[in-house]
């Protein structure tokens, strides 16, 4: 291998197994190599601006990420990472601030749903853990997603909801946290219900 090879696979470890075109020319190398390396089968292209050393294993959730750096996982996908649900998502869930233009990206993957979100409630809960295939990736909270539950539960499959709620106070549920993500967004009171009766 070349020192040139050598470093964008430096910088796909950085970013789990994935690089950009925009992180090659970053790192100060001639994007035309790139197809050098497609071309010899030491990088695949997944994506428009974006490849991966060739037989790497690919992390659907960490390439939904490199292509929106803006998405959050949410509803039930967020829900199955948290353990809160053992329904297997046949879709991502995901959440964008409004107004984010994602059409690519829906484009791109017929397996999303996005869930548009006011800007000033978008960052709320918002945090990072492993996918599934072990890359880091943003999603939110498990009280952000209960509250996103109890807010949307007319949208939301009886059985996922029953599940999740049922989990999560029946795990280590953060009441505070809980109550304070609920006033927020308007479902304090339904909140109290649930922590009375759960």
């Amino acid at each position: 291998m070349d020192e040139i090879y050598n470093k964008i696979e430096s910088i796909a470890a950085e970013s789990n197994g994935f690089v950009k075109t925009s992180q090659i020319e970053a790192a100060g190398i001639n994007r035309g190599v790139i197809k050098k390396y497609v071309d010899s089968g030491l990088l695949e292209r997944i994506r428009k601006g974006i490849f991966v050393p060739a037989d790497a294993d690919i992390d659907e959730f960490a390439l939904l990420q490199v292509q929106c750096s803006s998405l959050v996982f949410s509803y039930g996908t967020a829900l199955y990472v948290w353990g809160l649900t053992d329904i297997i998502p046949h879709r991502f869930d995901i959440s964008v601030p409004q107004g984010e233009n994602i059409s690519r990206l829906l484009r791109d993957n017929q397996k999303i749903k996005a869930h548009y979100v006011m800007k000033g409630l978008y960052d709320f809960g918002i945090t990072e853990t492993q996918s599934p295939q072990g890359a880091v990736i943003r999603l939110y909270d498990k009280e952000r997603c209960i509250c996103d539950l109890i807010k949307d539960r007319n949208q939301i499959e009886k059985q996922l909801y029953v599940q999740a709620i049922k989990d999560y106070f029946k795990g280590r549920p953060d009441i505070r946290k809980l109550l304070k993500y609920g006033k927020v967004f308007g479902i304090e009171e339904k909140i109290r219900i649930y922590t009375e009766v759960l």
